[in-house]
């Protein structure tokens, strides 16, 4: 069920100037009925300016005046003339015709400019496909001859943004997958102190050298 562009407020209003039930403005804004009550008693959304439903074009004066005569009857929202939002379909993002010819250009700069991205990187960041990053890596594309390199912002292929965020997520892919650091190597063992010679007993008898 579609709720108000800002329910809260839409509470508030309805609240203060209708004698609907918690009931009737919960479903109809989306919110729970304990919620809508503690608005009543001024515990939540205090000082929040109403927002009229009817000046939203959301509700109509005498959508109001039916259901206040009649607790049990639901508010029906007015329906929008605008069309609803549309989700974007996940894929490769749509290129102008006038710029597919400059994508093969595009992909030979990120290639040999950033050789950490993946092709599914590139892909998405230029709008290809896989196959065609392949063709200008072995150079098999047919019009390989008049490929040179540039860069994709200059041909408004893709956002500085998302390039940026493309090459530090390869770099920290990178970085995950490579070898681990060396192990230090172990210090030698420091050599052990040389035995003390015995000192002298005082049992063993002292032989006076002859002098010379």
């Amino acid at each position: 069920m579609a709720t108000p562009l800002m329910p809260k407020a839409t509470a508030v209003w309805l609240v203060e100037n209708t004698t609907l039930t918690f009931r009737q403005i919960a479903e109809f804004c989306g919110l729970h009925e304990l919620e809508i009550q503690a608005i009543a008693d001024g515990e939540v959304a205090t000082g929040m300016q109403g927002l009229s439903p009817i000046t939203t074009h959301e509700l109509t004066a005498d959508e109001i005046k039916r259901c206040e005569a009649d607790p049990d009857a639901r508010l029906v929202m007015t329906p929008r003339d605008l069309p609803a939002p549309v989700a974007r379909q996940k894929g490769p993002r749509y290129t102008p015709i006038a710029k597919r010819q400059d994508k093969p250009d595009a992909i030979a700069w990120l290639v040999k400019t950033h050789p950490e991205l993946s092709d599914a990187q590139i892909a998405k960041l230029v709008g290809t496909t896989k196959s065609t990053i392949a063709k200008v890596r072995d150079r098999s594309h047919w019009n390989m001859q008049n490929i040179r390199p540039r860069h994709p912002l200059e041909l408004g292929l893709c956002s500085s943004r998302d390039l940026t965020a493309a090459v530090a997520a390869a770099n920290r892919k990178k970085a995950k997958s490579g070898g681990k650091p060396a192990e230090a190597a172990e210090a030698p063992a420091a050599p052990e102190p040389a035995a003390a010679e015995p000192a002298p007993s005082e049992s063993t008898p002292v032989v006076d050298q002859p002098s010379s």
